[in-house]
């Protein structure tokens, strides 16, 4: 395989290890947990692995060498973020450390190469190549949901061909709600298979007081905040274009805060607050346009407006108009697939209720056309095909034409429109994705060999030193709460979604005023691999806000 230079460098990097990791250790448990929400529902679906407690290690100081080989099964589900294959890499050293006779296999393309016998055995030649590189291609990926009782079945038939004891799924919030139910189904069948989740979104929505970031969420962000800055960079030089950027993050706006707060926009809209002050489309418009025409009368007509993927679902309005939308075409999409646009918009409207009804025709044809089309395999409406920048700057566009009509602007107004989303899925991981995700790779093993099952790697303490980064596991089933899927209610892992009252957001709206009317870019530059610390391991600036430390 050629290598680029880059690539023969990264080769060599070792991720730095936990000081706890080092040595052997045994399972120190604290207290029974809950979950996050609905306790009951979620006690009764999970009888067998509901209430366990949370672990962390001590040193052991007289370790026992297993008596017999732990064979390992590893799946990477969903999206790709970066860092997988530092996750692989660390369950495979801390494996062959444990017993040199252990195996490690992955399952090819996602849990369906699980449920169809499709895999490969993970060498130190074969994992080789991959370490400290992006994406997920050491195996390949995909998005097939582990939810029924028949693919757990063909699922446990490889594992017991293969010898496999612990199955470790590495996703995010939809792969490790798979990877609980799947722990409480061969718990209750008794049937000798541990597994274990690893927490992986670029989305960051995944996190908590014991998952303090997913994995793969510092790599892509320092990758969209370069492209952010080196745009401001040319619309600072060319002084003609607003740049509309859409960013990715569904569910939640992390991604779109950790950017503002690295490249400093004029304007970047929060999801979260946007529906905390029930704002309307209008009220989105008229900032934009306040913003717009405030720079016009100091002759700056350029700038940089930032806006989260999910922007449109928390629009109040929009919210209740898409969740009915779900159920009608969970209900009837095959009756609506073959329609032609003006009919398909017409049926749709004749199943919603009036004011939805009347709100969805009011919309531009082509972003109602956009709010139909098929959803996700979750059941969610494919926010990254609604173009939500485009819908945005048009809208401003014309609300500038009307304040111009009327003496109340005097500027040029031309945009330039970006969606930031693949290029920061599977970048090279930056020094702290590259030793995070080895270290819950390597910890997931260690949770393995503990004899838990149901449980997520969780790895703390992380604006200290990678050396002083506290491991431990949480109980999956603690981070549920019931939420309506595909018509129904459900388990799922919670969204994390932005604090309005944390450090990141409050330091962010400190400085929008300023930000908006002034040019104040910051230029991040691209990832640093190689020279100080303080530059090339340097956490997020939302992490370090949340630990209380400066930026």
């Amino acid at each position: 395989m050629k290598k680029s230079a880059l690539q023969r460098a990264r080769a060599e990097y070792q991720p730095k290890l936990p000081n706890a990791l080092r040595g052997s250790v045994k399972m120190k448990f604290g207290d029974k947990t809950e979950s996050v929400a609905d306790q009951e529902e979620i006690r009764k679906l999970f009888p067998n692995t509901y209430g366990m407690p949370v672990v962390t290690y001590e040193p052991d100081e007289n370790p026992k060498r297993p008596e017999e080989p732990c064979n390992v099964g590893i799946i990477l589900s969903g999206g790709q973020a970066p860092g997988g294959h530092n996750v692989v890499s660390g369950i495979f050293d801390a494996l062959k450390k444990l017993n040199p006779e252990n195996r490690l296999y992955g399952f090819l393309m996602g849990p369906s190469g699980f449920v169809d016998h499709q895999y490969v055995e993970l060498t130190e030649s074969y994992i080789k190549d991959y370490r400290n590189t992006g994406g997920f291609d050491i195996i390949g990926s995909g998005r097939t949901k582990l939810e029924t009782p028949e693919q757990f079945d063909k699922g446990l038939k490889i594992l017991k061909e293969l010898n496999i004891k612990a199955l470790v799924i590495i996703g995010g919030d939809d792969s490790n709600t798979n990877a609980a139910i799947l722990a409480e189904y061969y718990k209750a069948k008794n049937a000798g298979v541990q597994v274990i989740g690893v927490p992986k979104t670029i989305d960051g929505d995944l996190k908590n007081e014991w998952i303090e970031a997913s994995f793969g969420f510092d790599t892509a962000c320092k990758v969209y905040s370069e492209m952010i800055g080196n745009i401001e960079r040319d619309c600072n030089s060319a002084k003609k274009y607003y740049h509309f950027i859409k960013l990715m993050g569904r569910s939640a706006s992390h991604i779109a805060l950790e950017c503002a707060l690295e490249t400093q926009p004029n304007v970047c809209l929060i999801s979260e607050e946007v529906q905390a002050k029930r704002m309307t489309l209008d009220n989105i418009v008229n900032y934009i346009c306040y913003i717009v025409s405030e720079r016009a009368k100091m002759g700056w007509n350029f700038g940089t407006v930032l806006i989260p993927e999910g922007l449109i679902e928390f629009i109040p309005s929009m919210k209740v108009l898409i969740e009915e939308l779900n159920d009608v075409l969970a209900e009837h999409g095959n009756d609506l697939k073959d329609l032609h646009e003006t009919e398909k918009i017409e049926a749709i409207s004749g199943y919603l209720t009036p004011d939805n009804a009347a709100l969805f025709k009011s919309l531009p044809k082509h972003i109602a056309l956009q709010l139909s089309l098929d959803r996700d395999s979750h059941g969610n409406v494919q926010v990254s095909l609604i173009q939500t920048e485009s819908l945005i700057s048009q809208m401003v566009a014309k609300r500038l034409e009307e304040m111009a009509a009327a003496g109340q602007y005097c500027g040029k107004f031309a945009t330039q429109h970006h969606f930031f989303g693949y290029e920061g899925r599977c970048a090279d991981p930056s020094n702290f994705d590259a030793d995070y995700c080895y270290a819950l790779g390597y910890n997931a093993t260690m949770l393995i060999h503990g004899g838990l099952t149901g449980y997520m790697s969780s790895v703390r303490n992380l604006t200290d030193k990678p050396e002083n980064w506290i491991p431990g596991g949480i109980p999956i089933t603690m981070l549920f709460n019931m939420e309506r899927r595909h018509g129904k209610m459900k388990p799922v892992i919670q969204k994390a979604l932005v604090n309005l009252n944390g450090a990141p957001y409050l330091k962010f709206a400190s400085m929008r005023e300023t930000n908006g009317l002034n040019t104040l870019y910051l230029y991040p530059g691209p990832i640093q691999y190689f020279g100080p610390a303080e530059v090339c391991d340097r956490p997020t600036m939302t992490l370090l806000l949340e630990h209380g430390k400066d930026i």
